[in-house]
């Protein structure tokens, strides 16, 4: 990359959200000076602002607003989508798919701003459903994208898009590169609303559970499905990595550590210090039955994989849950959130 660490411009996009507000710290931490942070939700609603950077609110569903922040960019991150965990992506398809909008914005921009590179965050769900039919799943590797049969919406959104960050770099000499998250989790970022993902959802009816007195816990599906969780650490590393590396197809970037959703529950039971009846909601936005990362290609390219363990990574997470919880609803039980459900189904 050309260009020295206090003269190039970073745009992060989607910084207002998880990933996004930490990758902007890490790259403050690297001595970073010249950090662009965009986000379409006001600056209030950020789980991170920092200071010394240049702080942008903006929708990059619109062309002009996308020219505006990769003006002067030499690296693009773009991260900014509209998503959310399991129970949002599943009843809010074209939500997820008008995501490309801003994909398609952000890679005209940054071809026309001649940044030097652009990193796209793409997701383990481009893969295909016929190899995630069963809990006891083959480890997805990254030829299994094609033929294509991504889960549909948000899936399909993300397999578009990584093919045309391909043809920017064909065509228009854009360096692209992409990741494909797997289930990232950690401190400072959504747990309640909707949106949250299954780690701090859990959590946060563990929490939940003590303080209310009723020691139960609704889980969705059965809680056989399986997956790998990444811990956020883990993902910024990886993403570093990839960003500026000469990879030039997609990686999976995910733990390789696969456990059970009942697993995951056990897990945070230990670290709550309680045990929770179970009940299970058959008709629960649930996902695909297992799904795991192999992180052959990965370990080929840099000699390092994600490997921070669930265990380790649950604790921190389960500790700023808990803050958190008790922060907002000062000891009290909050509000409880009702179970989404697939259009037509009933209770």
């Amino acid at each position: 990359m050309s260009g020295s660490v206090s003269e190039r411009t970073i745009v992060v996009t989607g910084a207002g959200g998880f990933i996004g507000g930490h990758l902007v710290n890490r790259l403050l931490h690297e001595g970073e000076r010249r950090v662009r942070a965009v986000d379409r939700k006001p600056l209030e609603k950020w789980f991170q602002v920092h200071d010394g950077v240049d702080n942008r609110v903006a929708d990059l569903t619109l062309r002009e607003a996308c020219t505006e922040v990769c003006e002067g960019a030499a690296q693009v991150y773009q991260l900014a989508a509209d998503m959310g965990g399991m129970g949002f992506i599943e009843t809010h398809k074209a939500e997820c798919m008008l995501s490309v909008l801003i994909n398609t914005h952000m890679l005209l921009a940054a071809r026309d701003a001649g940044a030097e590179r652009f990193f796209f965050s793409s997701s383990a769900c481009v893969y295909k459903a016929e190899r995630q039919s069963r809990p006891e799943v083959t480890a997805l590797c990254e030829s299994d994208a094609y033929p294509a049969d991504p889960e549909d919406g948000y899936g399909w959104e993300k397999l578009f898009s990584e093919r045309m960050c391909r043809h920017f770099r064909e065509d228009y000499g854009l360096e692209t590169r992409v990741a494909r998250y797997h289930n990232v989790y950690g401190p400072l970022g959504t747990w309640h609303g909707g949106r949250e993902k299954a780690p701090a959802a859990i959590c946060r009816k563990a929490i939940e559970a003590q303080l209310s007195g009723e020691l139960e816990i609704e889980i969705w599906g059965n809680g056989e499905q399986t997956r790998s969780f990444m811990y956020i650490d883990d993902c910024l590393e990886g993403t570093r990595r990839i960003a500026d590396s000469a990879v030039l197809e997609p990686l999976n970037l995910g733990s390789s550590e696969l456990v059970s959703i009942n697993q995951l529950v056990s897990l945070v039971e230990e670290i709550a210090g309680v045990r929770l009846e179970r009940f299970y909601a058959p008709d629960a936005p649930m996902g695909v039955a297992g799904r795991n990362s192999d992180n052959t290609q990965i370990r080929e390219c840099f000699d390092w994989a994600p490997s921070v363990s669930l265990r380790d990574g649950l604790e921190k997470t389960y500790k700023w849950v808990h803050d958190e919880y008790m922060k907002r609803w000062g000891g009290r039980l909050g509000p409880r959130e009702a179970t989404p459900r697939r259009p037509g189904t009933t209770t």
